[in-house]
């Protein structure tokens, strides 16, 4: 008999009884009809701005409404399978029954994380910046295992990626990395991955072989709508132009492209150098520093403090959020959600996180701390 039975389908119904409750799907359908009308009223488009606003929420409503449509029809098809399988004893039916399962709970997992997305930025695109902690060369190391691990997550997830600064390590590695994330969900998705990550493993730069443990920093931010306003006065930057350097030390090309803007009262630095010139380098860096400001002056609120990029920390012992462990036994563990597993190779080469990515959510909507 194939893994599947009536009480595995009725736990499928109770499941998307509760995502259709937590993303108030009947709200929605009427909201979708609103914003319909709205935007078929007369001079809906003279005001470009609040149209866009609109159409972009429509949108999202309507791909949520849909995701939901389908997994009842899922559903429907599951039980369908299942009950032509018993009453037939046809194993192909069953069979069938239980592949659907599997993908439904997939589905309403994708589901669930959506309705626990609450801020309009977890919905949109992140940058995501990796930079080596204590540990010197080793953490050079380190940094580039976790930007190899992100991009094949994201792979994973059929997500966008556009590295904007891979700077190579002294000698191996990488000395930072910035890389933006585009997809659904993609800021609500990595904000998780937010915090220091500590690996332990047998040093591959030691003749002595002893164990090493090395330390790197992921920050996440949100790119901002257009429709942030983020003040920046043109006096409070310092621009520098660099030869750019592509990942692993390849020239990009013979022009000083790379940017590096410094804002001057706050001391933040941002770079990139990946774009093809110097003028998109400069519009992407300028990007990343209207994120950095917007989330200082959200840490300025007094009942928002921490409000996204969560608390900073050094890089360094005590402060890790995950640890990766490759000797003296192979586990990763994440520290807030309690989540772990010991098949180290599936996350670090193949980008599995989804358990530890959805784990935290849940410990989060649980009632840990953002």
């Amino acid at each position: 008999m194939a893994d599947i039975t009536q009480a595995d389908i009725d736990a499928l119904h109770g499941r998307l009884d509760e995502v259709s409750g937590y993303l108030h799907a009947d709200q929605k359908e009427l909201t979708i009809k609103e914003l319909e009308a709205q935007s078929l009223s007369e001079g809906f488009w003279d005001d470009a701005d609040n149209a866009s606003k609109v159409m972009a929420r429509l949108t999202q409503l309507k791909g949520e409404v849909s995701q939901l449509s389908s997994a009842s029809s899922k559903l429907d098809d599951i039980q369908a399978a299942y009950d032509l399988g018993q009453e037939t004893g046809e194993q192909d039916l069953l069979d069938e029954a239980a592949d659907l399962s599997s993908s439904l709970e997939d589905d309403l997992t994708e589901l669930e994380l959506a309705s626990w997305f609450t801020d309009d930025l977890d919905h949109g695109d992140a940058i995501v910046t990796i930079n080596p902690g204590q540990g010197g060369l080793e953490a050079q190391d380190w940094c580039d295992m976790l930007f190899h691990m992100y991009l094949a997550y994201c792979d994973r997830r059929g997500w966008k990626v556009t590295v904007n600064d891979a700077t190579p390590g002294e000698v191996i590695g990488l000395d930072h990395a910035t890389f933006t994330v585009s997809g659904p969900n993609a800021y609500g998705m990595l904000r998780s991955e937010h915090g220091i990550h500590r690996l332990v493993r047998i040093s591959p730069t030691d003749a002595k072989k002893r164990r090493q443990t090395t330390f790197a920093g992921v920050e996440v931010l949100p790119v901002l709508p257009d429709t942030i306003e983020v003040d920046i006065d043109a006096d409070d930057l310092r621009i520098d132009v660099y030869h750019s350097h592509g990942h692993g030390g390849q020239g990009v090309n013979t022009t000083d492209s790379a940017v590096r803007i410094t804002h001057l009262p706050t001391g933040i630095v941002v770079t990139c150098q990946n774009e093809r010139s110097q003028i998109q380098n400069k519009a992407f860096a300028m990007s990343v520093l209207r994120s950095k400001l917007y989330e200082l002056e959200l840490q300025k609120r007094a009942d928002e403090v921490e409000e996204i990029r969560g608390p900073q920390s050094d890089i360094s012992w005590g402060n890790q959020i995950r640890s990766y462990v490759l000797y003296p036994y192979q586990l990763v563990k994440d520290l807030r959600s309690g989540v772990e597993t010991g098949d180290v190779d599936s996350v670090l080469s193949d980008g599995d996180l989804d358990k530890f990515i959805v784990g935290y959510h849940r410990w989060l909507v649980g009632g840990g701390e953002r």
